[in-house]
């Protein structure tokens, strides 16, 4: 395995976040540059992705790489049966860094343990999504001139959310108090819980997404409930709209109070909320290439402070 990997937010330090931190908003002011001359990266995505990928494609160019790789397993030979091991080993012999999505959790750690080419996961499964939550916790500090002491309000999925669960992990530094809001189906998992038990990190859990849950917010965390995670439609049916952010509700709200979202959104931030000062989730995104840019200089031992 290459130390260089990020599968899990779990893998990096506080002072590694903050350094990428840093090195994100360097590239904000500084999009582009020619470190990555001579490297070559492969995206491989076994599962659909738009915002991750296109950031992740865009990083590298900025910086003066190539891509390789493929945005859809059926034109892969998994669509033939190669088993993952074969693909990243195959990979390995192309490229400098591997940039994986998959349907399976763990299947980036896996791929780390077949290649001693550093690996970043893009998301696998349920599990870890490490770089949205780097783009998610620069978004935050940007907003809030901090990351400390912050109450964040999660909503939605947060049982299959995989963005969730890292950002609540990275969070862990920085004496958070959480909101978990869901239905009994979509509650956070257990495991979680027990995570901020361990960390002594604060938490409440609400089913409704209350004006006093809001008006006390610092960062409301919305999610998609997301229908590929699903075996039963009708258990979808059931759940998919419970949680809809309207423009309304914000009216009480902090005023330094920001709305993000991983995207894509279905119908759980009404269209009359991004005209509000509040919304941030169209600028999260945008902060997504540059956190990105970061993660993949660290991962190729890429230092552009130097």
């Amino acid at each position: 395995m290459n130390n260089n990997s990020l599968v899990s937010i779990d893998d990096i330090s506080r002072d590694e976040i903050l350094q990428l931190i840093r090195v994100a908003r360097h590239f904000e002011e500084n999009p582009n540059s020619r470190l990555l001359d001579g490297k070559v990266v492969a995206t491989l995505f076994f599962e659909p992705s738009t915002r991750t990928r296109l950031s992740f494609e865009t990083a590298v160019n900025r910086l003066g790489g190539r891509v390789i790789g493929f945005s859809d397993a059926s034109t892969s030979s998994s669509a033939k049966g190669e088993t993952l091991k074969d693909t990243i080993k195959m990979v390995s012999n192309y490229v400098d860094l591997i940039v994986m999505r998959h349907h399976l959790e763990g299947a980036a750690r896996y791929a780390t343990e077949v290649t001693d080419v550093p690996v970043i996961n893009a998301g696998d499964g349920a599990n870890q999504h490490p770089s949205q939550t780097m783009l998610d916790l620069y978004s935050i500090e940007k907003t809030q001139g901090t990351l400390e002491n912050l109450t964040i309000t999660l909503v939605g999925d947060l049982k299959y959310g995989r963005t969730v669960h890292s950002l609540l992990m990275a969070m862990r530094y920085f004496n958070p108090t959480f909101r978990f809001v869901a239905c009994e189906e979509l509650r956070m998992p257990r495991e979680y819980k027990e995570f901020c038990d361990r960390e002594g990190i604060r938490y409440t859990e609400h089913t409704e997404f209350s004006p006093e849950v809001i008006n006390t917010s610092d960062i409301i965390y919305m999610t998609r409930v997301q229908r590929e995670r699903f075996t039963d439609i009708m258990e979808y049916e059931k759940v998919k709209n419970l949680y809809t952010l309207r423009n309304d509700m914000l009216a009480d709200a902090r005023q330094n109070l920001r709305v993000l979202h991983p995207l894509p959104r279905i119908n759980e931030i009404s269209q009359d909320v991004d005209d509000n000062p509040k919304a941030y989730y169209f600028e999260q995104a945008r902060n997504g290439l540059f956190a990105r840019q970061a993660i993949i200089c660290r991962a190729l031992g890429i230092d552009p402070l130097k």
